[in-house]
């Protein structure tokens, strides 16, 4: 593959944009918007760095995009727990199950199983809306510059002309806005305490400890296709405690494109002592440790192939949603505060009104999960899935899946903190992610891809 320069915008190249093909495959027509070169002037204009409407709503519930939280706050230092910038805003109403029908438009059919299920414990607390979601400036150039080049492949099931940035600023399909999602900027690499707890139907629970570092490829600045070798990101996952998961290891070579080179995963089982691949982590397979609360492509709210479903752009809506959680990711905050039975305290969860995208995946003839439908909402600011209602075989609501996200102004990058995954049937859930009481993470750390090789799984 030869490398030209390239100019682009104020941005010039000597690299190839990531384009990893498939040959002998077309891209179903309904798919393939394709580049967009004149629409890059509504980047700075009308629509945000990252292909959003600027403007609030008809009513000012949903205020402008102002830039987002793009600097942490006076005083911050590398390391510091992120202080909430909203933490002088006063509730604006509380959703439950009582009132629910005069909100009803802004609900997901998931919340309102929710209320519906814990009409005695579970609501909404609803705040003023903080269009806090920022990037870095590379991301938003480098973002602008895939608006110019970048296209789906393979059936939506690769990317073709990006690079670093959202591959879509200008989405017209499901498939882009599920990429936005799968390849929003997440740090170059970070290493994060994300704690899980599966409780009882009873409110009992062990806190299951867990340290994740993530080495994200696309991200690296100068990424050619070369350089990444179709990998998207390196994962390693190692639960520290209880005892009888300690040294349980997980490592997955997430691609980039799955038609050409699924994922690769293996695990160590320090009882064993032999690192085995594992070809079943992905898809409906039972997520670790959550006591088969959700499943591997659960995890980030989406990730992994995307070939098992046919996937519709449903529009775009405005929902209360998840937002600026602060409050829940408090070090203030005990663990035993937050986890309780059927669903976390809502005491410490903030919603907002926002506008998200709506896309609907249901399962294609041949093919199997155990979730044949779900609807997923993904945040106009960060393309983040916020939330997900899935559906068993009879089309009823089973599942309910939340991420409550803030920015990590430091980076900046609008992300989970907590992801909550319902099963409204077994009165459960799954929390993953909680770090009250361990150390920030740090999303720019200097990681070894020597690190993330199946033969170090046997060490630390």
């Amino acid at each position: 593959m030869n490398v030209k320069s390239k100019k682009v915008g104020r941005v010039s190249t000597q690299r190839c944009r990531i384009s990893v093909l498939w040959p002998g495959l077309l891209l179903a027509s309904s798919l393939a918007a394709g580049p967009k070169p004149d629409q890059l002037e509504r980047l700075g204009q009308e629509l945000t760095p990252v292909g959003a409407e600027r403007a609030g709503n008809a009513d000012g519930s949903i205020p402008p995009w102002t830039g987002g939280i793009a600097e942490p706050p006076a005083g911050y230092l590398a390391g510091d727990r992120h202080s909430d910038p909203f933490a002088a805003d006063a509730p604006l109403y509380q959703v439950t199950a009582a009132n629910m029908a005069g909100y009803r438009a802004w609900l997901s059919p998931g919340q309102q199983a929710m209320l519906a299920r814990y009409p005695d414990s579970y609501y909404l607390t609803v705040y003023p809306s903080r269009r806090s979601a920022a990037f870095p400036e590379r991301i938003y150039r480098m973002t602008a510059e895939n608006g110019r080049t970048g296209r789906l492949t393979e059936q939506g099931e690769g990317v073709a002309g990006v690079a670093e940035g959202f591959p879509f600023p200008f989405p017209e399909n499901a498939l882009e806005l599920i990429w936005n999602h799968k390849l929003k900027y997440k740090g170059t690499g970070s290493v994060r305490q994300r704690n899980l707890v599966a409780p009882t139907a009873g409110g009992a629970y062990t806190l299951i400890r867990v340290r994740t570092e993530t080495l994200g490829r696309y991200f690296q600045p100068g990424a050619t296709l070369e350089s990444i070798d179709n990998i998207l990101l390196y994962l390693r996952q190692e639960i520290l405690s209880p005892a009888r998961l300690a040294g349980t290891r997980l490592l997955v070579h997430e691609s980039l494109n799955q038609a050409l080179q699924p994922r690769q995963a293996w695990t160590y089982n320090p009882g064993r002592r032999r690192v085995l691949r594992a070809p079943n982590v992905a898809y409906d397979h039972s997520s670790t440790a959550t006591d088969g609360l959700a499943v591997s492509d659960m995890l980030d709210m989406f990730n992994g192939a995307t070939d098992r479903f046919d996937w519709r752009l449903a529009g775009r809506r405005e929902l209360l949603v998840p937002y600026n959680a602060y409050r829940a990711h408090s070090d203030q905050l005990t663990y035993d505060e937050l986890v309780q039975a059927g669903h976390l305290n809502p005491k410490h969860m903030r919603y907002e009104r926002h506008r998200v995208w709506v896309v609907e995946a249901t399962l294609k003839d041949g093919t199997r999960h155990i979730h044949p439908r779900r609807t997923y909402y993904l945040d106009e600011d960060s393309y983040q899935v916020v939330l997900i209602d899935h559906y068993d075989a009879a089309d009823q609501i089973w599942r309910f899946s939340e991420a409550h996200a803030i920015n990590y102004y430091e980076v900046p990058t609008f992300w989970s903190t907590i992801e909550v995954h319902h099963d409204l049937v077994a009165r459960r859930y799954a929390a993953y992610g909680l770090d009250n009481q361990d150390q920030v993470a740090g999303f720019d750390r200097q990681l070894s891809p020597a690190n993330f090789r199946p033969q170090a799984l046997r060490s630390r």
